[in-house]
C-alpha cells in the first residue's frame, strides 16, 4: 500500500475494531477470542471479521450460550496470564453475569492485595433506534462506571475504536469496551458518515482516560460520547451556519474520567449540555454536573443542561423509541435554549 493509500484509507469502526485485535493476535500469542458467533460470523456487528480465517478456532472462539460461562472462562484464562478478548452480545445481558463482571473480574486484583492481575478485554454492543426493545437498547455504561475496579471505554468513530481496542488488550487491567450499534457504520444499519474515517494501517493507541476535543468552539460545549458525539458534531455543523460556535468534547473513557479536558472546555464556553443515551437517574450527565459543581460553578454563565434518556423501558415503537432518545433535533433544541 502506498503513502498516498494509506493516508486515504478509510474504513468502519467495526472493520477498525477488528483490526485492532488482528493486530494483537498477530502481535502476541496469548491474546485470543471468545464469545457468541464471533468465528465464522465475525460477530453480529462485526467486531471479530476475518479473525477466525485467519487464527482459526483455537484462538477464535465461538461458546454456548450461556454469559455467566465463557465470561468465567475469559476470567480464569486472565488471571492464568493469557489475554482473552470476550463479546457479550449486548450489554443488556450483563443481568445473567453480573456476578462474574463485578464480584470477580472487577475485584480480584483488590482481593488479591495487588498480587493478581485481570488482563482481560469484555467488549459488548449498547444502544437504541433500532426498535430491539427493552432488552436489546440500553446503554447502561454509567451503570458499571459506578462500580469500582473496571475501566469504561467507549469509542465514537473507527479511529478511536482501533486505538482503544489495542490499548485495552495491552491493560493489565480489566477493560469494559463498549461499542455503539450505531456507530458501527454496518450496512444494514442507517448508519452516519462519521461512522467511516481515516484509519492508519499500523498498530497505534488512544490512551484510556484521556478525553478528545471532537470540535472547537466558543459559545457552547456539549459533554457526550459514543454515538452522541457523532449527532452532536452534525448540529455543531448544522449551527455554525447560524453563527453559534459549538464545542464537542468526546469522553472516549469514563473510567477514568478526564476532568481536565471537560473543566477547561466549560471555563472557556461558560454553557455546557451533557448529553448521555443513557439513562438520566444517577448517570453520567449527574456525575459532570457534580465535577463541575465543585471545581466551580462560577464557570457557569448559562444554569447547567442535560440531555438523557428517562427513566423507562427502551420501547419498541419506532415513535415512542425516538421519543426518548437524545436526538440530533434534540440536542439543537439544547444548544439553542443556552443560547437563548
Amino acid at each position: 500500500m502506498t503513502t498516498t493509500e494509506t493516508q486515504t484509507r478509510r474504513i468502519t469502526t467495526a472493520k477498525a475494531m477488528a483490526e485492532g485485535i488482528a493486530l494483537e493476535m498477530r502481535r502476541d500469542p496469548d491474546v485470543f477470542v471468545m464469545g457468541e458467533d464471533v468465528g465464522p460470523y465475525g460477530g453480529i456487528f462485526g467486531s471479530t471479521t476475518d479473525l477466525f480465517d485467519e487464527f482459526g478456532a483455537d484462538r477464535v472462539i465461538d461458546t454456548p450460550i450461556s454469559e455467566t460461562g465463557f465470561i468465567g472462562a475469559g476470567i480464569g484464562a486472565a488471571v492464568e496470564g493469557l489475554r482473552p478478548i470476550v463479546e457479550l452480545m449486548f450489554i443488556d445481558f450483563y443481568g445473567v453475569c453480573m456476578d462474574q463482571i463485578t464480584n470477580h473480574m472487577a475485584k480480584i486484583h483488590y482481593e488479591s492485595g495487588g498480587n493478581v492481575n485481570v488482563p482481560m478485554v469484555l467488549m459488548s454492543a449498547t444502544g437504541g433506534g433500532y426498535s430491539d426493545a427493552a432488552q436489546h437498547s440500553q446503554c447502561l455504561w454509567g451503570t458499571f462506571a459506578h462500580l469500582p475496579g473496571i475501566k469504561v471505554v467507549v469509542p465514537s468513530n473507527p479511529y478511536d475504536a482501533k486505538g482503544l481496542m489495542i490499548s485495552a488488550i495491552r491493560d493489565d487491567n480489566p477493560v469494559l469496551y463498549l461499542f455503539h450499534k450505531g456507530a458501527q457504520g454496518l450496512v444494514w444499519m442507517e448508519k452516519n458518515p462519521r461512522s467511516i474515517g481515516h484509519v492508519p494501517e499500523e498498530s497505534y493507541t488512544v490512551p484510556i482516560g484521556e478525553a478528545a476535543v471532537a470540535r472547537e468552539g466558543t459559545d457552547v460545549t456539549i459533554v457526550t460520547l459514543s454515538l452522541s458525539v457523532q449527532h452532536s458534531l452534525d448540529v455543531a455543523e448544522q449551527l455554525s451556519d447560524e453563527g453559534v460556535s459549538v464545542e464537542v468534547v468526546d469522553l472516549r473513557s469514563l473510567v477514568p474520567l478526564d476532568t481536565g479536558t471537560i473543566l477547561e472546555s466549560v471555563a472557556k464556553t461558560g454553557r455546557v449540555l451533557v448529553v448521555d443515551e443513557d439513562y438520566k437517574s444517577f448517570g453520567v450527565t449527574g456525575e459532570i454536573a457534580a465535577v463541575i459543581a465543585e471545581h466551580d460553578p462560577t464557570m457557569l454563565t448559562k444554569p447547567f443542561r442535560r440531555l438523557a434518556v428517562p427513566d423507562v423501558p427502551i420501547p419498541y415503537a419506532r415513535v415512542l423509541e425516538q421519543g426518548i432518545l437524545p436526538t440530533r433535533d434534540k440536542i439543537a433544541a439544547g444548544v439553542k435554549d443556552l443560547m437563548s
